[in-house]
């Protein structure tokens, strides 16, 4: 009875191991095509650290809301295995953290160890201390490098299926990684709204310029709120009478001077409503100071998807605004 206990718990083990590959992806070709999950990362770390104060770090971090969305969304969704089922099997998830007690404190990034695209971040420390301060210390550089990867996997997926921009291009002198699933809804002189209609809901895409004079760079929250409320009072309408989309008054948008397309940008993040309607959902909007052109060139994407998670819709279009580039 012994023999077939142990024997019993070494299937289990190997099944549970062929659980774990598959829903990793071992297919790469399957990884590199479009089924891989969107802002999923995998936690190898034993099941004590992980129920301890480092679990809790790794959590406090890498599942904390993400910011401008109506409800809480965690920024990146988290798989944990425990360090034994991993080792000697590879994986082909595309952001993995690896956190061990060790001799030595180390934090090392290795690109594509397992498969490509892969981020592989290799945590260790003497004590549990010194690996929560490791976590505290690289957190943002991970984070970074996981939203890159992410970020271009998104736009790979793209690349499968787009529309043609010869409209946008002519307008706009921009190229874009637009999705064929996005569909022209409104062309004027400067601007073009683009939607793609999902159950119960859609996201959009809004291209326009502004004159360079247009955002006051010491208060441009301000301005880009008025210049948002403009575009929604001209073009952005419900189906009800006297309604248009504004910036939510009530919640404070997430502001930050970013680079985008080689050119200095300012990102916002925040909630849109209908205005005297029951419509609403969270925005990004970004203004690109292209001098080059002496325009403000703004790029924005809103989602009304009131049954659905957001996260992952909005970045879908994060990531399409961040293929932009701009012809000379």
């Amino acid at each position: 009875m012994g023999f077939i206990s142990v024997m019993n718990k070494t299937l289990f083990l190997w099944l549970f191991v062929a659980c774990f590959a598959a829903s990793c992806s071992f297919n790469k070709d399957k990884l590199e095509g479009s089924s891989a999950a969107i802002n999923t990362i995998s936690v190898i770390i034993d099941d004590q650290l992980w129920n301890s104060e480092i679990g809790d770090s790794i959590r406090n971090k890498f599942a904390s809301p993400v910011l401008g969305l109506p409800q809480e969304e965690p920024l990146f969704s988290i798989n944990q295995y425990p360090v034994k089922l991993f080792e000697g099997f590879s994986t082909d998830c595309r952001n993995i953290i690896i956190v061990k007690k060790e001799n030595e404190n180390i934090f090392e990034v290795k690109k594509n160890e397992f498969a490509a695209p892969q981020n592989a971040f290799h945590i260790s420390g003497k004590t549990s201390l010194d690996i929560i301060e490791i976590l505290e210390k690289n957190t943002p550089e991970i984070i970074k490098r996981m939203k890159a990867i992410e970020i271009a996997q998104n736009q790979k997926i793209f690349k499968d299926s787009i529309i043609d921009i010869k409209k946008i291009q002519r307008k706009f002198n921009i190229d874009l990684l637009i999705p064929s699933k996005y569909e022209y809804v409104m062309r004027r002189k400067n601007f073009i709204w683009l939607k793609n209609e999902i159950v119960s809901g859609n996201n959009s895409l809004l291209i326009y310029q502004i004159p360079l004079e247009s955002i006051n760079p010491n208060n441009p929250v301000n301005d880009i709120i008025r210049v948002r409320d403009s575009i929604g009072r001209l073009y952005i309408h419900g189906s009800a009478y006297s309604t248009q989309m504004v910036t939510e008054k009530a919640y404070s948008p997430y502001f930050s001077r970013v680079k985008l397309a080689g050119n200095s940008a300012y990102e916002t993040k925040g909630t849109w409503q209908m205005k005297n309607d029951f419509m609403s959902g969270p925005f990004i909007n970004y203004m690109i100071f292209d001098k080059a052109h002496k325009r403000i060139l703004v790029l924005e994407g809103f989602s009304y998807a009131p049954s659905k998670a957001k996260r992952d819709l909005m970045f879908e279009l994060e990531a399409i605004i961040k293929s932009l580039k701009i012809k000379k």
